[in-house]
């Protein structure tokens, strides 16, 4: 790098994508780095991408992601540096329910979809007598033993409990997370904890009821956090840096090494294309995106990247009066979707917020109000999102009817929809990801970061683009050494 240019200006780092991840990405290198000038350029009218807020019958809430792991460190520092620290908040209620074979049932305490009682199992009534005498094999067979391979969830815990385990119980948790098939996603990349148990004990059931009690340690420290006013509201408060440039409309359609060092990004439309020079690049864009713009760059990268398969989805989320709400428990309910419902779960968020509920009181000419969301839409279902907004109300409509006799249509209704929203991690995603860093890796200063590599929770994200920050600096140092 020219160190007569260096010394005259800032270095200039671009983040393209204003998700939380890019965010949190900015936030990072300007917090390791003031001297930096740093620039998000977000494609879309304003930034947030998965975390977004909107109102409903008067009350903004949160229709994308609304919750937060609170025992990763990450999201919850992230507020308290910008200023949300006295707005964290926790759930009033976490227990979830299990609306199978037409009963609503409490849902069996599990590890990830392991049962971790089999008393408690049989106790639920969710899964059938056979399929409770399949799952009290796990006992008795030999250990499961995967060496350094990849299997998918599904696979492995069929492999212990048998198919009802999987339909029942494992398939509505990975539905609500990632939208997915618990036979198509990594067990690795996905539920880690779970292949742990392989080496705990020889049964699963009993590794898993092990690492639930000792896990109790810290149940003083609530699983959850969210925030007064919507987790959306955390990206805004990072947009709002005024050390950190944004722009939104700001597509970037092609990325290219400069001859002299630093990068070339072509943003706008064809017709009024703009070069922004930049001496370092962090992507925090979605897996197609970021293949795209790093097809000459990464060639190798980007092969890897295209293969990552997205799921689309739709938040129904509605407003009802009180008064004419029947009565529920706990915070919600999931659907294993072998009962072949179009809604995957239903959130009570009027129950598992207490800032919902306070916002809702008074709110339709002084009737409280009640908010709640359902969740549609799984890996290859798309045909189910093929309807607009008002039909789809509509079918949650019907599903809530028969799950919590529901018999009123709601005082508002938004639907949000999130159109390849969520990666899929296939099996063998966690080999993929490597290679897509080694590539990247050998391109300079550039680096990738977001849901698509380490997980879809906001900590895991905001993980991701902490590392995408170090790599960029530690890659800026190399090239003026």
């Amino acid at each position: 790098m020219n160190s007569s240019r260096a010394s005259a200006e800032p270095l200039h780092v671009v983040v393209v994508g204003g998700g939380i991840s890019g965010l949190a990405a900015a936030a990072a290198l300007r917090r390791r780095a003031p001297d930096l000038r740093v620039t998000v350029l977000e494609a879309a009218p304003e930034v947030g991408g998965k975390l977004m807020l909107a109102e409903v019958a008067g009350i903004t809430v949160d229709v994308g992601a609304e919750a937060m792991l609170n025992r990763r460190p990450e999201a919850t520092a992230l507020a308290r540096e910008y200023g949300l620290g006295d707005r964290l908040v926790h759930p009033a209620t976490t227990s979830a329910n299990l609306w199978s074979r037409g009963r609503m049932s409490p849902m069996p305490r599990t590890l990830m979809g392991v049962p971790v009682d089999a008393r408690a199992l049989a106790d639920s009534g969710v899964i059938s007598p056979a399929g409770l005498a399949r799952a009290t094999l796990d006992a008795v067979m030999p250990a499961t033993r995967l060496g350094e391979s990849d299997v998918s969830v599904g696979w492995l815990i069929e492999e212990r409990f048998g198919k009802e385990v999987v339909d029942r119980l494992v398939e509505p948790l990975l539905g609500g997370v990632y939208a997915g098939h618990a036979r198509r996603l990594s067990a690795r990349a996905t539920v880690p904890q779970v292949v742990a148990l392989l080496d705990r004990d020889k049964s699963m059931l009993r590794a898993a009821a092990a690492a639930t009690a000792s896990s109790r340690a810290g149940a003083d420290v609530p699983v959850f956090a969210g925030i007064d006013g919507g987790v959306g509201t955390l990206p805004r408060a990072v947009a709002a840096d005024p050390d950190i440039e944004v722009r939104t409309g700001a597509t970037v359609r092609e990325l290219a090494r400069r001859s002299g060092g630093g990068w070339n990004l072509v943003v706008g439309s064809t017709h009024d294309p703009v070069v922004v020079q930049a001496d370092a690049v962090v992507l925090a864009t979605p897996a197609a995106p970021t293949s795209r713009l790093l097809s000459d760059v990464a060639p190798d990268a980007a092969v890897e990247l295209a293969q990552i398969e997205y799921a689309s989805m739709a938040i129904v989320t509605m407003a009802f009066r009180r008064r004419e709400f029947p009565e529920t428990s706990g915070s919600g309910f999931l659907v294993p979707p072998v009962d072949g419902r179009l809604v995957k779960g239903a959130t009570y968020s009027f129950a598992k917020w207490a800032w919902v509920a306070e916002a809702g009181r008074g709110a339709d000419h002084g009737d409280d109000l009640l908010v709640m969301r359902c969740s549609i839409g799984r890996h290859h279902e798309e045909q189910a999102l093929q309807v607009d907004d008002e039909r789809l109300v509509e079918l949650a409509l019907h599903d809530l009817s028969d799950a919590i006799g529901l018999s009123v249509r709601p005082v508002d209704s938004h639907v949000q929809r999130w159109g390849g929203g969520l990666p899929q991690y296939a099996v063998g995603h966690l080999d993929r990801v490597r290679q897509v860093r080694l590539s990247v890796a050998k391109a300079g200063p550039v680096a990738v970061c977001g849901a698509a590599y380490d997980g879809l929770g906001i900590p895991a994200c905001i993980a991701s683009a902490e590392a995408a920050a170090t790599r960029v600096l530690e890659a800026l140092s190399d090239e003026r050494e």
